[in-house]
């Protein structure tokens, strides 16, 4: 991992074009990812039990569970705006060995409001760790193997939301709620003891003051345009996959599964641990645009299956949408930097802003939905709020043809960059 650090640098253009050294490099990505956003979708394994240990109803729990998106999106903008100068490897570290803290507190509350804002505290430092891990990658790898090494941390997101849910519903029927923070509360810990040992210390990461006259401020990326298309494309995906996951799990246990059974079927995420490595491909053989359209379009089928008393058709489409959703999440992702090109944490936390925002909101809404009109009229929903963000998708088609011209102009100058 430390040659990440190197990777700016002509001299490791051989290195990190190398298939061993990529994989090698791209695992430890996956796993940090994996480490640093175990806690953000585990609660939702146990859902029902939480519901039933605080009293609550569905849609007040299910918002207080996704109240970390909160944190998630504050603390994204925050790092974006505030964040230019903070050394990356400390500050992803230190973020992940404060997250034990609102982890294992919350082992000890049987208060909602208490609940809640812990897991906002949760939220403000997963996101912190995870902006400043996009920038750092961002930075770190020259653009065309940029896509790749962002596709392998949301491939480590992909396995947290597999395994966080597992474990999770594994360890609170077995143990109890209390053990099951706790636990999660250790996993942190050894986030931060990961990043601690592979990722060298970075003094300054962030363009030079010539850099950022020529690309303005945060203010000047929030006005590109194509970007603001992907942070409307983010906002859509985790609307509907908070939507979806959060409360599929009622519709699942009126399906007749147990607790225990609710964790495997998470396993509907396996898939995709295979698939979003290819975000990387499929935006160079097809562009930006085109792949999230065709990802999202898989995902609203599977919204589609989900209408189905049929567990075996729920569960096949539970695997498309998640398979659809990750794998757009990672071709926008891959973009950002691309699009911002100079102020790339900046991007990173608007992003990351927007990207958690729409989890709010779709915990909010379509828990309200459910309790009012029932799972059908919820799924519809979803499949509309997918329809929006292919529509948000269409303009990043241009952008390919762009990219590539820029490349060939920048080739034929000797300057092997594409000219802003």
């Amino acid at each position: 991992m430390a040659n990440l650090d190197r990777a700016s640098l002509p001299a490791s253009a051989s290195v990190l074009a190398n298939p061993a050294a990529d994989r090698w490099h791209f695992g430890i990505i996956a796993l940090i990812a994996f480490l640093t956003l175990v806690d953000l979708f585990a609660a939702q394994a146990i859902l029902p039990s939480l519901q039933r240990e605080f009293g609550v109803s569905r849609a007040t729990m299910g918002f207080a569970v996704n109240a970390s998106t909160f944190g998630m999106a504050a603390a994204g903008l925050a790092v974006g705006i505030f964040g230019r100068n903070l050394d990356r490897r400390n500050g992803i570290w230190i973020s992940l060995a404060l997250l034990a803290v609102p982890t294992v507190l919350l082992s000890t509350t049987r208060d909602i409001a208490i609940f809640t804002g812990l897991r906002v505290a949760q939220g403000l430092c997963m996101a912190t760790a995870f902006t400043l891990t996009m920038a750092y990658l961002a930075e770190h790898f020259p653009a065309e193997r940029a896509t790749g090494a962002l596709a392998a941390y949301v491939t480590g997101n992909v396995a947290s939301n597999l395994f966080g849910r597992i474990l999770s519903a594994a360890v609170a029927d077995l143990g109890g709620l209390s053990i099951n923070f706790q636990t999660f509360a250790l996993l942190n810990l050894a986030g931060a003891a990961l990043v601690w040992t592979t990722l060298k210390r970075t003094e300054r990461m962030m363009p030079d003051r010539l850099r950022r006259r020529r690309s303005g401020n945060w203010r000047s990326v929030l006005g590109n345009r194509r970007l603001q298309s992907v942070l409307a494309i983010g906002f859509l995906i985790l609307f509907v996959f908070i939507g979806t996951y959060t409360y599929v799990n009622f519709r699942l246990v009126e399906l007749g599964l147990s607790p225990m059974q609710l964790g495997l079927v998470y396993f509907v995420f396996l898939p995709s641990l295979f698939t979003t490595p290819l975000g990387g491909y499929i935006s160079r053989r097809l562009g930006a645009g085109a792949g999230i359209v065709l990802t999202l379009f898989c995902a609203s089928l599977g919204l589609i299956a989900l209408l189905s008393s049929s567990l075996a058709i729920v569960l096949a489409g539970l695997a498309m949408v998640a398979v659809g959703t990750f794998l757009a999440q990672a071709l926008a992702t891959g973009q950002v930097g691309r699009i911002a090109d100079t102020e790339k944490a900046a991007a990173s936390g608007a992003y990351l802003a927007s990207y958690y925002t729409g989890g709010l909101f779709g915990s909010l809404v379509i828990g309200q939905i459910y309790d009012r009109f029932g799972w059908n009229t919820s799924v519809l929903v979803l499949v509309a709020m997918l329809v929006f963000a292919m529509l948000f998708a269409v303009p990043l088609r241009a952008m390919r043809s762009s990219y590539r011209n820029g490349q060939e102009t920048a080739l034929s100058n000797g300057s092997g960059q594409p000219h802003p």
